[in-house]
């Protein structure tokens, strides 16, 4: 099985620098998923998940595609709304007026969904200069500089994103995350069409955050290994339902029938499959 061992020289990845670590100011903060539901016509997608996510924690939901994690991670976010159930941060319904004047939730989206005609640092910067967070132009550059430090993207503010590799441009994406500040940060497959060695390179990079900053991770995959690379604890979806939560330890030695198929099919595929 998958190890927390980190594989990447910490040089690479670095904590907050001086002007990073003064701004980030967020509290982890705890989120609470009752008895939620959504169906897209006859597709019951979501079947009334329950999960709680303690603050500060990584929480990586685990399951095949279709089994209803990324409808999950857009209703958290409150990109989809539900036909029933809730979802709290800190005790607050994420519908309610006020909800957005007081959190702040990040996505790294699969595709990164970097902006192809903004460099690097224009891409990072873009949340900080359309929120009028700072006046002076120098705080910002130093800000983008301290997140990309963190990252081991030293040096790559004035690239564009045609001119990085799929790795980096997660990279780049988890930066623009971290700038928000924000209380949570939800990763949507962050290592999809990523090689070995990249993909423990970004699940270093989500240990790094947790270790240095305050912030709730919740991490949407199929990939196990990562699962259990990363993860405080895994709540295992199939068929729009949580079947079992725990760490990794937990999921491993689970008696749960339905749970021993994944682990079995899991480790059983073809290297080089498709694992989509």
């Amino acid at each position: 099985m998958a190890t927390k061992q980190l594989l990447i020289n910490h040089d690479e990845v670095r904590g907050p620098g001086k002007f990073l670590h003064e701004y980030l100011e967020s509290t982890a903060v705890g989120v609470k998923i009752d008895k939620l539901e959504k169906s897209f016509g006859d597709n019951h997608v979501l079947k009334g998940i329950d999960l709680d996510i303690i603050p500060g924690e990584t929480m990586v939901i685990l399951g095949k595609s279709g089994a209803g994690k990324t409808i999950l991670l857009r209703h958290i976010i409150g990109l989809e709304k539900p036909d029933s159930g809730n979802i709290y941060i800190n005790g607050e319904d994420i519908n309610s007026p006020d909800f957005s004047k007081k959190h702040r939730i990040a996505m790294v989206f699969q595709s990164s969904a970097l902006f192809n005609s903004l460099s690097v640092k224009e891409n990072i910067a873009l949340y900080l200069r359309e929120h009028k967070i700072f006046k002076d132009e120098e705080k910002i550059d130093r800000i983008v500089s301290d997140s990309l430090a963190i990252l081991g993207l030293d040096g790559k503010e004035t690239n564009m994103p045609n001119e990085l590799s799929g790795g980096m441009k997660r990279r780049v994406a988890i930066a623009r995350a971290l700038v928000m500040n924000p209380e949570i940060i939800l990763f949507d497959e962050p290592t999809s069409g990523l090689d070995p060695m990249m993909t423990r390179t970004i699940g270093d990079v989500i240990l790094s955050l947790r270790e240095h900053v305050e912030v709730t991770q919740i991490v949407v995959t199929h990939d196990i290994d990562l699962a259990f690379h990363i993860a405080d604890r895994i709540a295992l979806m199939s068929e729009g339902i949580i079947i079992e939560v725990g760490s990794s330890e937990d999921i491993e030695r689970s008696t749960n029938a339905m749970v021993q198929s994944f682990i079995r099919e899991q480790f059983e595929r073809p290297q080089g499959g498709n694992k989509a």
